[in-house]
């Protein structure tokens, strides 16, 4: 124990070198990374810097080479080819920020090991149970890290961060296994339908990449939702309720009444597998004026431009009804189906990894992405980018899990993959 002190002061970088994937993720885990859509700056929110600048100063001192972070906290980094061949140059990427929908400061994660399916005691008066979250009984035998009830974990997508990090030592450490040029990226804001706007991928200088933002082991995902915002502004007319006759207009019960228009079961709750929906998430009101925000999502391109339509509709058949500009709709476009860009042209991206997974003993698990993914929006900028298992479940609450044999599996899907590519013909 003495002797591993004096290394500890001595010679820091060969401990950090030789950190395990738990113990990095665990430290990324100390770290606020929470995003803010309120923000407009870059990051959102000063905690995403902070933790970029540690993630420059580690991969500086893991060797890697390139390594730079842009003024926006965006961090990219080299594993240089050790192969005479030209191959393809290809990157690994996750994001660093947490959800803003559950606290990521002072997370206090725990381990469980060789869980047995039955009711984990997060803390008093929290359980997480199979009961509620199945899932739980897909990793019985496995050692699972928890939080304590009270915070997110941040394994979306910190997990994803320390797979790629240690896969990159593992391959510096493993000279024998050959790879061409991998490229890393680490970015800001995911969570806020922002992470992709200021990555540069010209810069990133890849043919083809992937995320490392899926969840339980063996996905892969590249048909992913198309997305919009709407934001639906009202506007009332308040006079005193005992003179309001002919007068008053209530922006809250017209509120209702928009809501109203649209199709009760296109909403999440009702909508599974490719079904597209409206999703109300938030209103703000009061009879002088209401404003409402609306999520658009549909994998289908041609759907998708008819949901936008139909919320404009309802906007002027409101307008015609209560006078004009009573409702105001403004949509934004957030990003596309990158299935798009996958097929045909560029499958030998998804075939890499179903070889990948096969070869390190992982049942791939393709499916639709109810949600979005930085590679989305990469893949229209020109970057094939699908996305990847990272390990971890119940993504942005207190009862976020993950696996640590998943992100073992993870790291080894990733090195499988650098491998392949270099004995990859065009």
């Amino acid at each position: 124990m003495r002797k591993r002190c004096y290394l500890c002061i001595v010679l820091p970088i060969v401990i950090i070198q030789r950190m395990t994937l738990t113990e990095r993720f665990l430290n990324y885990t100390k770290f606020d990374t929470q995003s803010s859509e309120e923000s407009q700056t870059v990051p959102s929110t000063a905690g995403q810097l902070v933790f970029a600048e540690y993630l420059k100063k580690e991969l500086e001192r893991e060797g890697l080479d390139d390594v730079e972070m842009d003024g926006q906290g965006y961090v990219y980094a080299t594993l240089r080819s050790n192969i005479k061949e030209s191959v393809p140059t290809i990157g690994f990427i996750s994001h660093y920020d947490t959800s803003p929908d559950c606290s990521g400061a002072g997370v206090k994660p725990q381990i469980v090991r060789n869980y047995d399916g039955s009711d984990i005691l997060l803390s008093e008066g929290i359980v997480s149970s199979p009961a509620m979250f199945p899932e739980l009984l897909q990793h019985v035998g496995e050692d699972l890290i928890v939080t304590d009830g009270h915070t997110l974990l941040g394994a979306d997508d910190k997990a994803g961060i320390a797979e790629i990090v240690q896969a990159m030592v593992w391959l510096q450490q493993h000279k024998e296994v050959r790879h061409g040029k991998i490229r890393i990226a680490f970015n800001p804001d995911e969570e806020i339908g922002r992470g992709a706007h200021h990555f540069d991928v010209d810069k990133f200088g890849c043919e083809w990449a992937y995320t490392m933002d899926g969840s339980d082991v063996g996905e892969l995902e590249y048909d992913n939702f198309n997305a919009a915002s709407a934001k639906i502004t009202i506007r009332g007319i308040n006079i005193h309720p005992g003179y309001a006759k002919d007068k008053m207009v209530n922006a809250n019960l017209l509120a209702a009444e928009f809501a109203a228009m649209l199709p009760r079961d296109e909403t999440p709750e009702h909508t599974e597998g490719y079904q597209g929906f409206y999703h109300l998430t938030s209103i703000q009101s009061t009879v002088d004026q209401a404003k409402m925000t609306y999520l658009i999502r549909d994998h289908d391109r041609d759907r998708f431009e008819e949901r936008k339509r139909c919320i404009l509709r309802c906007a002027e058949q409101m307008n015609q009804k209560y006078g004009e500009d009573t409702v105001v709709g403004v949509i934004d476009v957030q990003y596309h189906n990158m299935k798009e860009k996958i097929e045909p042209e560029n499958m030998h991206v998804i075939d890499l990894v179903l070889k990948a997974m096969q070869a390190v003993g992982v049942s791939p698990k393709v499916s639709p992405i109810r949600g979005g993914t930085d590679g989305a929006q990469l893949s229209f900028k020109g970057l094939p980018c699908p996305n990847i298992f990272a390990g971890g479940i119940n993504f942005h609450g207190p009862y976020e899990f993950v696996s640590i044999q998943s992100m073992e599996k993870a790291m080894q899907v990733i090195v499988k993959i650098c491998e392949l590519t270099a004995g990859y013909n065009q």
